[in-house]
């Protein structure tokens, strides 16, 4: 990866992590810190729909801020491996013919926001679980050995969106799973697009339909408690 790109993706790192630093310093709510496994998956002009047999290895990390007791800001960090080929499951006889196939690693920086239905971890209710949702912005960056059929920068934005389930183990830990898509406005993870219509043939895909990567897995996360220190009320304020 070039210099500038690890660049940007220290610059957006910081600036996630200060908005949730920041945000902790000025509400008393409680902080967490989490990790996952789970795998990668990819949609695009070697698999149209989300395909099983395409799964590869990822991991996450992430640092949360919960805001509210329904609406949390997570930053976090993704990587993992993203592949497809023709000849393992092809779409039609035109993509057996063209015999493609990709292999990559993805890093992935994104800040999103979560959305929780129910008031789960609120001492006066029994619930220990809760679905979510979550929506927010993304940058990744990817590498592999396949050699270009176009130029393009390595660096590309994502949204991503998707839902989840969490379930509390302890006090301080609780599980969770997670679906989640990042929709792209990029064409080439798979290293294939569309191509001058003059000379067609079988390497070129469709460029109107941009790929995207998706994310599922299972998290643990560490809860951090904040204990705000009392304040005497027979203390005057200096001018």
């Amino acid at each position: 990866m070039k210099t500038s790109y690890r660049l940007t993706y220290t610059i957006l790192f910081i600036v996630l992590l200060g908005f949730a630093v920041k945000s902790n310093a000025q509400v008393t709510h409680n902080s967490e810190l989490g990790a996952g496994l789970g795998t990668f998956n990819y949609t695009g002009d070697l698999s149209r729909n989300y395909n099983f047999r395409f799964s590869q290895p990822a991991l996450t990390v992430f640092y949360r801020y919960n805001i509210s007791s329904v609406i949390s800001f997570r930053a976090g960090l993704t990587m993992g491996f993203l592949g497809a080929k023709d000849k393992k499951q092809p779409l039609d006889a035109f993509s057996q013919r063209r015999d493609a196939s990709f292999k990559i690693f993805l890093s992935e920086l994104s800040g999103v926001f979560e959305y929780h239905f129910l008031n789960w971890r609120d001492g006066k209710y029994p619930i220990r679980f809760t679905p979510y949702l979550f929506a927010g912005l993304g940058i990744f960056s990817f590498s592999g050995k396949a050699e270009k059929t176009a130029e393009y920068s390595n660096v590309q934005l994502s949204i991503p969106f998707g839902g989840g389930f969490k379930y509390i183990i302890t006090p301080y830990y609780y599980i969770g799973i997670e679906y989640g898509i990042r929709k792209t406005f990029f064409d080439y993870l798979d290293n294939l697009s569309d191509g001058p219509h003059s000379n067609k043939n079988y390497q070129y895909g469709n460029g109107f339909d941009k790929d995207s990567y998706y994310f599922l897995g299972v998290t643990i996360t560490r809860t951090f408690y904040q204990i705000p220190c009392p304040k005497s009320p027979y203390k005057r304020a200096t001018r």
